[in-house]
C-alpha cells in the first residue's frame, strides 16, 4: 500500500512517509484505514480519524489507474460510517485550495468549504 500513497502523493514530506503514516494508521485506528483492492493489490485507501469532539478524512488516495470509477466516493462513504460507528458527528478535511478537481470532489460529496484559518507545525 505504501506504493499507492508515494504514487498518488509525490510531492508529500519525509513526515507523510507512507510506511510510517500506514503503521501509525493501524496502531490508532485499524477501523478507519480502509483498503480498496483489485485481485488483492490496493488500488485505494483512506487514513480517517475521530479525536472525540470531530473525524478527520487525513488521505485518500486511489491509483491513476482506477480513477474515475466511483472507488473514492466508496471509500469516503465508508470513511463516513466508521466515523459514524465511533460516535463522530462531523467531519473536517483539508485540501490545497489549487487542487479544484478535488475540491469539486468532495463538494459533489457534501463538504462545503468553512472560512477557517488552517494552521501547522512540523515536530521534527
Amino acid at each position: 500500500m505504501a506504493r499507492l500513497w508515494t504514487e498518488v502523493f509525490p510531492h508529500d514530506p519525509p513526515r507523510n512517509a507512507p510506511d510510517l503514516m500506514i503503521a501509525a494508521a493501524l496502531q490508532a485506528r485499524p477501523e478507519t484505514l480502509l483498503v480498496a483492492d483489485s485481485d488483492g493489490v490496493p488500488i485505494g485507501a483512506v487514513i480517517a480519524g475521530f479525536d472525540g469532539v470531530r473525524g478527520w478524512s487525513y488521505h485518500l488516495a486511489v491509483s491513476p489507474a482506477h480513477r474515475r470509477r466511483g472507488i473514492a466516493t466508496r471509500l469516503m462513504q465508508a470513511a463516513e460510517a466508521a466515523l459514524r460507528a465511533l460516535g463522530c458527528r462531523k467531519i473536517n478535511l483539508q485540501v490545497l485550495a489549487t487542487n479544484q478537481g478535488v475540491v469539486a470532489f468532495y463538494r459533489s460529496l457534501g463538504y462545503r468549504v468553512e472560512e477557517r484559518i488552517s494552521m501547522g507545525r512540523a515536530l521534527e
